[in-house]
């Protein structure tokens, strides 16, 4: 009946009424005729579905938590959906375990999750990298990291990012970590960073033979990168604190300075999240530390333009409950948060008001990516793609 409908209007009438569909709409209207497949599975058609006029009503939230069992934690990946445009959680399908991510510690350290990137999401665990489209319930394990430590030699990973390559219209992985020398590991002549890119274009990992040796390290600590305008960011430390960029085009290290007084070192925490379309740094109190009520404030600095680094301006301060971290930030207003008994609150920037949440994890475990339904397909590859 409704096919019978969209062919007496003219097919311009007919793109604009399919753009406006949800994902999973979009996907059963694939059978109904050859053209409609053709056309919902085409890259304009996808390019135009993800980049349309949207608002915030249109996000949705990929929840991530752990829970302790007696022989070690489980992973679970919840996909939620504001109800009724109220400021509630809900689900939209059920919970899923996390395939193939078998790191048995619940700390987010250990489980990452970056993105989005045209509504992909990378999960791993530094070892496995899932590729996720939570639109349309596909995913793909990618395939291992093939470089590794000789014998007698330690690899930390430090960082890892994910985002889409606009020029060569492919996806990459980045992964950063420090190589060490023998035992005890404490000789910096020995000691390097090293660098391993995969590409969806190739489906394989290459090693970066240009990183500068002098650049400051990613910082280890959940939420401190972020995927903005073609760059992955991190919070870096060296002699001072900085943000370690890595461009996905031309795949080059660069640096950007972090609000002055966050360069110095405190008893502060700091994350990168996207607030009202900019890169957004957030100084919160470290949840390990004993801090005076002063040092329990959250400050969100915003970069009104971006690589611009006296455009760094403080936009709000704040005293929520004693949190873990920040998570993300949705609808431009509220601050998600992990308290520290692994409740998940938001912080209402507007209001000035904490709202609870019936959603908790393991204390540490919590992590959130607010997304926007893609149709972008997952890039095959020497290993299936496969739908949950």
């Amino acid at each position: 009946m409704m096919d019978g409908t969209m062919k007496k209007l003219p097919e311009d009438m007919r793109i604009y009424i399919l753009l406006r569909l949800p994902v999973k709409s979009l996907t059963r209207f694939k059978c109904v005729t050859k053209s409609w497949h053709t056309l919902i599975q085409s890259f304009n058609f996808i390019n135009f579905h993800l980049n349309r006029k949207s608002t915030t009503k249109d996000e949705f939230i990929l929840f991530r938590r752990s829970t302790k069992h007696p022989d070690g934690f489980s992973h679970v990946l919840s996909f939620l959906v504001d109800h009724e445009g109220k400021d509630s959680l809900v689900p939209i399908c059920p919970d899923i375990d996390m395939p193939y991510l078998t790191t048995g510690f619940a700390s987010s350290t250990s489980h990452q999750f970056t993105g989005p990137s045209n509504g992909l999401i990378l999960l791993t665990d530094s070892l496995n990298f899932l590729l996720l489209n939570p639109a349309t319930r596909s995913y793909r394990l990618l395939p291992p990291n093939p470089f590794c430590c000789s014998r007698g030699f330690l690899r930390l990973i430090y960082g890892v990012g994910f985002g889409y390559d606009s020029i060569q219209k492919n996806y990459k992985v980045i992964r950063v970590s420090r190589v060490y020398g023998d035992p005890p590991y404490n000789d910096r002549s020995e000691m390097s960073w090293e660098s391993e890119v995969y590409d969806s274009g190739t489906d394989s990992w290459r090693q970066l033979t240009n990183v500068d040796q002098e650049l400051p390290g990613p910082y280890m600590h959940p939420y401190s990168e972020l995927f903005y305008k073609g760059t992955f960011h991190w919070y870096a430390q060296g002699h001072m604190r900085l943000l370690l960029c890595f461009d996905i085009n031309t795949e080059n290290f660069r640096t950007m300075q972090v609000p002055k007084t966050c360069a110095v070192r405190d008893e502060k925490c700091h994350s990168l999240v996207v607030f009202d379309e900019s890169l957004t740094f957030i100084c919160y109190p470290d949840p390990r530390r004993e801090s005076s009520p002063v040092q329990e404030t959250i400050e969100i600095w915003i970069m009104q333009e971006y690589s611009v680094n006296e455009s760094w301006i403080k936009k709000y301060i704040i005293r929520p409950p004693p949190i873990e971290s920040p998570l993300a930030i949705w609808k431009d207003r509220l601050l998600l948060l992990q308290d520290k008994s692994g409740d998940l609150i938001a912080y209402d920037l507007n209001l000035d008001e904490v709202k609870e949440f019936n959603l908790h994890g393991h204390p540490e475990s919590l992590r959130v990516i607010v997304y926007k339904e893609s149709l972008a397909p997952i890039p095959i590859g020497n290993t299936q793609v496969e739908k949950f």
